[in-house]
């Protein structure tokens, strides 16, 4: 009897366990690429990097130099996929890394100790972060180019702003710092680390947006789903009036 009262008192103690967790989730994000392994690093690096960045990093005729550019450079366009580039064109695209996670902090630790320096690899607590704030940080800074709601956008000279829907948290906060391509870089002295995190944050729950007004149309942005309003209130409008025509 006493041996079954204990199993109860463990299942009811994992069952409170999992509900703590999921009502109070995890929000703080540790920084990858900080146990990689220079060897590994250098082993990977020379097949894959060396013949457009050079073999000392030093950059050549197709790709820049990276000694300097820091850890969240070499995470942020190897976890995006969009290194190693596989095809030509002007913009490097989002696809499936080449490297799982370890070999990726292992080529950041060999970059890194090349030329130690340039932005780290953030690390976000996105629970203190301030939404609101966030919100009209990324309309004032960033809506111009991703839209309103980080759907991307064309910019010109046939460049494409990126939607920032697939980033991860820790890949939107590294293009801030770095400003990948045409994006201008962001450092501490125009976003504190706290604003980053509000940043951050808001592009974090426009995957799951609340939609308190009902169906989110695609979550298009306000002024695409305002004309599919109009279009559809109005067209209903304009039936009533013809029905209630008829009748008289």
């Amino acid at each position: 009897m006493a041996r079954r009262g204990g199993t109860v008192l463990l299942v009811v103690a994992g069952l409170i366990s999992v509900l703590v967790t999921a009502l109070h989730p995890a929000a703080a994000i540790e920084a990858p690429g900080t146990d990689g392994d220079i060897q590994r690093g250098h082993e990977l690096y020379t097949p894959g990097c060396s013949s457009c960045h050079g073999l000392h990093a030093e950059g050549t005729r197709r790709a820049p130099p990276l000694l300097g550019v820091g850890a969240a450079s070499v995470d942020f366009w190897v976890s995006s996929g969009r290194m190693p580039l596989k095809t030509g064109g002007r913009q490097a695209v989002r696809k499936p890394p080449e490297y799982d996670r370890k070999q990726i902090d292992d080529l950041i630790a060999y970059v890194t100790s090349l030329d130690p320096g340039g932005p780290p690899v953030p690390e976000l607590d996105l629970a203190r972060a301030d939404l609101v704030e966030g919100g009209e940080l990324f309309r004032s800074n960033c809506a111009a180019c991703h839209g309103a709601v980080a759907i991307g956008g064309a910019l010109a000279s046939g460049r494409q702003a990126p939607p920032l829907r697939p980033a991860s948290a820790v890949q939107a906060a590294e293009a801030i710092r770095i400003g990948p391509g045409a994006m201008p870089s962001v450092g501490p002295d125009t976003f504190a680390h706290d604003q980053l995190e509000a940043v951050v944050r808001y592009v974090e729950s426009l995957d799951h947006p609340d939609d308190p007004g009902g169906s989110g149309l695609g979550h298009a942005g306000p002024i695409p789903e305002g004309f599919v309003g109009w279009l559809v209130g109005l067209g209903a409008l304009l039936l009533a009036c013809f029905w209630i025509g008829e009748r008289e």
